[in-house]
């Protein structure tokens, strides 16, 4: 059952007197409980698609639904509620804050909801637990590793329960054994809590720890592939 429809979707973008055609009747469905990896060259509309589905951009002409949502015609406030229950976005940069705890980034996406404070503490603590950083819950950020970092920014994503988890290039900073750790982790999300990912990447290591591949050439999806369960 798709979770993501893409219906013909245009996206174009003004750039002082050009014109810049990103998508052009863009048609795509992406499966509930899939792990979805994005590629493609710089440019090919990889993050300017997962900023679509994430309602942080919308399309020219075309409709995007999420879970039956049309995010494409929601009002900058239905989006922002709608944002806050639904999706969990992982940057590249990490984009914790400095002066909170790892434990305080986590829980500012609860800040938007209306659960008590007892509730927000368990929250917290189980996505904490589900990267595996409880240790590390009162440490800030330049006291953890980049890792650890992108992991408390997964543990953000996820605190939520949102339905959907996308993620732009989050082991672009990262050094190997770090960026197994994170992939590892996406995995199990997938595997064990059944969430729905979809990572754009440059990295082919990061992509075969998808389920399928999806990929895109100046806006046009050109191969769409499944590859092995994970490992």
């Amino acid at each position: 059952m798709a979770l993501v429809e893409i219906r013909d979707v245009h996206k174009s973008f003004q750039r002082e007197e050009q014109r810049i055609e990103v998508f052009t009747g863009l048609t795509l469905d992406i499966d509930a409980g899939s792990f979805t990896a994005l590629m493609g060259p710089s440019g090919s509309g990889k993050s300017t698609l997962l900023n679509l589905v994430a309602g942080l951009d919308r399309p020219t002409r075309g409709v995007v639904r999420v879970g039956g949502a049309e995010v494409s015609t929601m009002s900058a406030s239905q989006l922002a509620a709608w944002r806050a229950r639904n999706i969990g976005f992982v940057f590249q940069s990490f984009n914790l804050l400095p002066v909170l705890t790892a434990y305080q980034n986590v829980e500012l996406p609860l800040l938007l909801t209306n659960l008590s404070g007892k509730d927000r503490v368990e929250r917290v603590k189980i996505a904490l637990d589900v990267v595996g950083l409880s240790d590390r819950a009162d440490h800030y950020p330049r006291q953890l590793s980049g890792g650890q970092e992108q992991r408390t920014a997964i543990a953000r994503a996820i605190v939520a329960d949102p339905t959907l988890i996308l993620l732009d290039e989050p082991t672009g900073q990262l050094d190997a054994k770090s960026s197994q750790e994170v992939l590892s982790l996406l995995q199990r999300l997938n595997n064990e809590f059944n969430k729905t990912i979809i990572i754009v990447t440059h990295d082919a290591h990061a992509a075969e720890r998808a389920k399928s591949t999806l990929h895109l050439e100046k806006g046009d999806l050109i191969e769409k592939r499944a590859v092995a369960a994970a490992r």
